[in-house]
């Protein structure tokens, strides 16, 4: 297949451009050309700003793109306007964050979506991102209906993750210690990149459309076996001090970012326990979670983080976190 591919130089792009190589699809990516230029030189680039550079594109045609760089509706419009009539297929990578706050567990792909409260801003912040990823969804469904895989996804994890919001878990674990946990039994829903990268190629090969909550895993998983698994994929000798969520927020530790996974309260694990059934049902699978922990860490090693691009917990906050909470609990 004829694949264009918005970005696919960062994250889940760059899975999907691997993935589509092996299996022998001719990829064209059309990116600024600014996040690791050095890759992918094997393949067409066209370099431009999706915003204004769409005519860079005019009289080619494709039979798939694979979006996952849309976070603005109007922006997002020109582009599949600009495709609709060249392209057969289109899959928008949009995310879990689109719902309206959860009121409970199990919510599928028919939950209500978010609203914008300003419907003129283009500004993503943490209240718009979700909404504003919402009106993408409708603007490439009406472009192409009933030829648009929209594909929610919550967290996504593995190597190349620019997020620290997994990669935090198996690099701390790995240190070994004495390591502040969550009290709280927290439920757990993430996807392996590479993953998701090769379900999304699957639905495009195969025409698919629809939305799809996408995250997993296939049974039901919380942060305590989480870390467990860390500790005996990394062999560390951590030991886990379960915090509670009063105490983190007292001490202003901060939820999802700060303290990956944890978000206080029965809405955090909401978040986590949605509906993926129509997705396993489009052939969505999973890797073990050991296989995750264990490439994640072998990547953080030979490519770690620049501390002071991380927002997750510092050494020096947990350590006094911990001490004040043995202080408060002598």
């Amino acid at each position: 297949m004829r694949l264009l591919i918005l970005g696919g130089t960062k994250f889940l792009g760059r899975h999907v451009v691997d993935i589509a190589l092996r299996r022998g699809h001719e990829v064209t990516l059309f990116n600024r050309g600014k996040t690791n230029p050095e890759l992918f030189s094997q393949v067409e680039q066209i370099h431009g700003d999706r915003a204004t550079d769409l005519h860079l594109l005019e009289g080619r045609a494709w039979d798939a793109v694979i979006d996952p760089s849309g976070y603005v509706p109007g922006v997002v419009r020109k582009t599949v306007e600009a495709l609709a009539s060249s392209v057969k297929h289109y899959a928008f990578i949009s995310s879990i964050s689109v719902y309206e706050e959860f009121v409970g567990p199990n919510a599928d792909e028919t939950y209500p979506v978010a609203q914008l409260k300003d419907k003129d801003t283009t500004e993503i912040t943490e209240e718009t991102y979700g909404p504003l990823k919402a009106l993408c969804e409708q603007v490439v469904e009406e472009a192409f209906p009933g030829r648009a895989a929209i594909i929610r996804p919550g967290l996504i994890v593995g190597p190349w993750d620019p997020s620290n919001r997994f990669t935090y878990w198996p690099v701390r674990i790995a240190q070994g210690g004495e390591v502040l946990v969550p009290a709280k039994q927290q439920a757990v829903q993430i996807i392996d990149v590479r993953d998701l990268a090769a379900w999304t190629l699957d639905l495009v090969e195969q025409g698919k459309a629809g939305t799809y909550n996408a995250t997993g895993p296939d049974y039901a998983l919380t942060l305590q076996t989480v870390v467990e698994t860390c500790k005996a994929v990394t062999g560390s000798d951590a030991r886990f001090t379960p915090v509670s969520e009063e105490f983190l927020e007292q001490h202003e530790v901060l939820p999802w970012v700060g303290l990956p996974l944890w978000i206080p309260g029965d809405a955090g694990n909401w978040f986590q326990q949605v509906n993926i059934q129509r997705a396993l049902d489009a052939g969505l699978r999973f890797r073990p979670l050991e296989e995750t922990v264990r490439d994640t860490l072998a990547w953080a090693k030979e490519y770690p983080a620049d501390p002071e691009k991380v927002r997750s917990l510092k050494p020096e906050q947990e350590q006094a976190v911990l001490q004040a909470w043995h202080t408060a609990n002598a």
